[in-house]
């Protein structure tokens, strides 16, 4: 008798586990093009062509690569396309995005560069639909970021998804567009940020996915053998991205466990992005 309730108890948690961990498995949009994604354009700090800017956006398009960029809110409330919360590491400049109005961004070089942060909407003027988008939206606690992100997206054209760290944003786009392909990013982040609070377990082995059955699982590139997400990968047959792709030895080393590559600091070059004029720097 024991041994058959110690057997249902582990039917019972193993299933919990699966619904809790499942992606969207019907009616799912299209697959995303498998080209190579470049981290933030083809951008290198260094050069005139920095993270997240116009430059490196335009060399991505023109070598073919999809592009991946975050989006998040300034203080008038405009769609900017810049990572970090604050400001110090990309402009050496004290503060957070939010608390500057877009034309006092304007004034701050990227890299100190001639290259700003720019708006949402440029880039998308700039790509006008040559190669696919992944547009990571950057979310603290409200989801204003991501009304007037899909406001935006609206009328573009080109082919794109959307994907988060942040499962409300997730959430936000399945009861709102559940038509756009939404992506759940994550990591080991007890191994690499050594968090410790719970939630962040939760982030970790996909937990939130039933609430927002996300369409693919973006995963840090160095936790190749993460639980859930392959579970995602070959029992729900959900595309799992690699984020983010460093050398050609790391990318062969992620083919096995990764169906799409987000790279940066180099060029890839079997196929699935054009070779012809791709440079870093």
């Amino acid at each position: 008798m024991r041994k058959e309730k110690n057997w249902l108890s582990a039917l019972a948690v193993g299933s919990a586990y699966l619904f809790a961990i499942s992606p969207r498995l019907t009616h799912r949009p299209a697959p995303m093009p498998n080209v190579y994604y470049a981290h933030r354009g083809l951008h290198d700090n260094q050069s005139d062509a920095p993270e997240n800017s116009l430059a490196a956006f335009q060399k991505a398009a023109d070598a073919g690569y999809g592009i991946e960029l975050d989006v998040q809110l300034t203080k008038d409330g405009q769609v900017v396309v810049v990572h970090d919360f604050d400001l110090n590491r990309i402009c050496q400049v004290p503060g957070n995005v939010e608390e500057f109005t877009y034309e006092q961004l304007r004034q701050f070089p990227i890299y100190g560069t001639q290259e700003r942060i720019p708006l949402f909407r440029d880039v998308l003027k700039l790509v006008d639909g040559r190669v696919p988008l992944i547009v990571e939206i950057k979310c603290k606690r409200n989801y204003e970021i991501c009304k007037k992100t899909q406001e935006i997206l609206q009328h573009y054209r080109g082919i794109y998804c959307i994907e988060s760290f942040h499962p409300g944003v997730l959430w936000w786009y399945k009861k709102n567009c559940p038509e756009i392909c939404r992506g759940q990013l994550s990591m080991n982040y007890q191994r690499e940020e050594h968090e410790t609070n719970p939630m962040y377990y939760i982030m970790r082995f996909l937990l939130t996915n039933f609430l927002t059955r996300p369409d693919f699982i973006a995963y840090d590139c160095r936790a190749m053998r993460a639980l859930s997400k392959n579970l995602c990968r070959r029992l729900f047959l959900c595309p799992s991205v690699a984020w983010t792709v460093k050398s050609p030895e790391q990318l062969e080393r992620c083919r096995a466990y990764y169906d799409y590559f987000i790279f940066e600091g180099f060029c890839p070059k079997d196929g699935k992005g054009a070779e012809a004029g791709c440079t870093i720097s």
